[in-house]
């Protein structure tokens, strides 16, 4: 605000690893705002070697980075819909090219016992999650005036980087400061949510602001189908919900 000069910035409190507390975000934004035109979800925590279980069953890792934006965006969606041209900006990462999911598997998409000396895999696999949930979002708004697209934002140094381990924390200080800042990190972000240039564009990944190509098996239609489906269970969606 004292930046831009904006004096009509809302500032609200969401816990979106709590299925409880994004519930009762939704409806107070439901109760007060009469549309909405921007949705993004920007939600990045990575754990360190062990893992933690949400008090809603949910691995806290993806319950934060995905199932979180998954409920929320189901409990908002008649609002998007109200716009002239919605918009929900999902912003995920290139590494899920190094994970891989299946729907079938209750601990792939929810991995509560999780351990592993690779302590990133639990970001990777999220991010893997939220591309699927944006192409599969995508085909399920076709016909309506709200679009869906995902983006890589750059390595970016933001507090994410807070909870790298000792000794590792030492060696990636150094690296750390390579890496963008936080507004160049945004760019991508903002360009789809403003830009007139993607107003007709849904189901995409970007980088840089360009489409980029995915790999072949994060695009899985079935898959795609089947992590959506497992995820309303997951996340208690009812037939009482606004249903996408």
């Amino acid at each position: 605000m004292a930046e831009t000069g904006n004096t009509k910035l809302l500032i609200k409190h969401v816990d979106i690893s709590s299925l409880a507390s994004v519930r009762a975000f939704a409806k107070e934004i439901v109760a007060t705002e009469p549309v909405i035109d921007v949705l993004i979800h920007n939600a990045g925590v990575a754990q360190g070697f062990n893992n933690k279980v949400t008090s809603d069953g949910l691995e806290f890792t993806m319950a934060t980075n995905y199932y979180g934006p998954f409920l929320l965006t189901h409990l908002l969606i008649d609002l998007l819909k109200r716009s002239d041209q919605g918009r929900i900006v999902i912003v995920s990462s290139k590494l899920y090219q190094f994970a891989s999911l299946n729907p079938a598997n209750i601990n792939s998409i929810n991995p509560i016992n999780y351990f592993s000396l690779f302590p990133i895999h639990l970001y990777n696999l999220s991010k893997f999650a939220e591309i699927m949930f944006t192409q599969e979002l995508a085909r399920r708004l076709r016909g309506t005036k709200v679009t869906a697209n995902c983006l890589h934002p750059g390595v970016i140094d933001t507090g994410i980087w807070r909870n790298v381990p000792f000794p590792i924390s030492i060696l990636f200080k150094p690296i750390q400061m390579c890496f963008r800042t936080p507004e160049e990190g945004a760019r991508t972000s903002i360009y789809l949510s403003v830009s007139p240039d993607v107003e007709q564009i849904s189901g995409q990944y970007f980088r840089g602001c360009k489409v980029h190509q995915l790999n072949r098996r994060v695009q899985h239609v079935a898959r795609q189908h089947d992590l959506w489906e497992a995820s309303k269970k997951l996340v208690k969606l009812t037939a009482d919900d606004p249903q996408i």
